[in-house]
């Protein structure tokens, strides 16, 4: 039998490709990978690629996109990319804590998505 080894990849269905890739890139400060498919940006977050695309689903057919996946990206310092997220006016789902991955906390981006950031990996 076949293993699967584990996740390889990660990307979001958004609305408006370019409006959440900025937002990603200068607001989260995530960097885009030099090559992209046509219906996604990808970003060069290690050690998983992470990828706004396209939707290939009906995204308004759902209040909740995303309702029980949680996905979480590192950074090297959540608290300045706490100031970003709030200075954009994004709503924070969960405010800065300390826990067992350092310093926490969650957002929701332009579609609605919940995004949890720690600096602890």
């Amino acid at each position: 039998m076949t293993d699967v080894k584990g996740i390889d990849f990660a990307a979001i269905q958004v609305r408006d490709l370019e409006k959440s890739a900025a937002f990603y890139t200068d607001v989260i400060g995530l960097t885009r990978a030099p090559a992209s498919p046509p219906e996604a940006v990808v970003f060069t977050t290690r050690p998983i690629p992470f990828a706004v695309r396209t939707p290939v689903v009906d995204l308004d057919a759902t209040d909740k996109l995303g309702w029980g996946v949680a996905l979480w990206l590192l950074a090297d310092d959540s608290e300045a990319v706490y100031a970003r997220v709030t200075k954009a006016g994004r709503p924070i789902a969960v405010e800065p804590f300390d826990g067992p991955f350092g310093r926490t906390f969650a957002f929701v981006d332009p579609d609605g998505y919940t995004i949890t950031i720690h600096d602890k990996g």
